[in-house]
């Protein structure tokens, strides 16, 4: 068990609630305003480990911290799934025709927005953090206007919820991933799912050998995300995440990509959370 995380995000944000739910209450949480401090008090060995959200089941895949957690070399111990409610919170005694400017997220903003629809007359402003917004209006007492937060953020804020989970699908996850700059020792048995990079050569049927070599090695595919190469104009980088029974079959299929692949790398081993 750890002692220290780092998350993006203040207290009260969905980071936070993971930590919560992963490390337990007592974690010393290290809040950070971007993903790139969050790395770097990682990095610094300021804290044990951190936690960053990878994707989300409205919005899809936050691409740019595929190529955080690859450029920095850092480990995927663990996962965790999070519903996201998205709650419309302000100063109390005030109601929603008071609210002329709603801040939050980008993230949140996009997975609001027909709420938004019917309240055109608010403003909508992007911000860093969710919970951060919060924070401030509570801090500098702003009126009229509004933050897209948790309920724990309202609770720790003092906030009064002026509606209750207004994103578009109410079915809203996100993923977050739980990320060490060292390698852990993780037993065998525990890992039935990992997160690997891959290069193909720009040919005809590369990419569909390699995803035939899962398949006949018993993997199951449940995440594909591309990014391009800067270095190198159309070549693309593939983010794949897996899922198996047997160790031995990734292992088998992991010899034979390592092979076929320009490059090949394992960004973590790890236990399924989402059976």
């Amino acid at each position: 068990m750890i002692n220290s995380v780092s998350i993006q995000g203040v207290k009260g944000s969905f980071h936070h609630i993971v930590s919560k739910d992963y490390f337990g209450a007592d974690v010393l949480v290290n809040e950070c305003l971007s993903f790139d401090l969050t790395v770097a008090k990682l990095l610094n060995k300021e804290t044990e480990a951190a936690i960053m959200a990878i994707e989300n089941s409205i919005a899809g895949s936050i691409i740019p911290n595929y190529a955080l957690i690859d450029n920095n070399n850092l480990h995927i111990v663990g996962e965790h799934y999070l519903d996201i409610q998205h709650h419309l919170m302000a100063l109390p005694n005030q109601s929603i025709a008071d609210i002329k400017e709603v801040h939050s997220h980008p993230m949140a903003l996009l997975q609001c927005k027909e709420f938004f629809k019917r309240h055109p007359h608010i403003k909508l402003v992007e911000d860093i953090d969710t919970a951060d917004v919060a924070r401030r209006i509570k801090e500098d007492s702003i009126g009229n206007v509004a933050a897209i937060a948790s309920r724990l953020a309202s609770e720790i804020f003092e906030l009064d919820i002026l509606a209750e989970s207004i994103q578009t699908i109410k079915h809203n996850e996100t993923r977050f991933v739980i990320v060490k700059s060292n390698k852990p020792e993780i037993l065998q048995k525990e890992i039935d799912k990992a997160s690997i990079k891959f290069e193909l050569d720009h040919k005809r049927g590369s990419l569909a050998t390699i995803l035939n070599v899962m398949s006949d090695c018993k993997m199951n595919l449940t995440k594909i995300q591309s990014l391009p190469i800067i270095e190198t104009p159309w070549k693309y980088s593939f983010f794949v995440d897996v899922t198996f029974d047997d160790y031995k079959d990734y292992e088998k299929a992991k010899s034979i990509m390592n092979i076929m692949a320009t490059e090949f790398k394992v960004l973590g081993e790890y236990k399924n959370t989402k059976k």
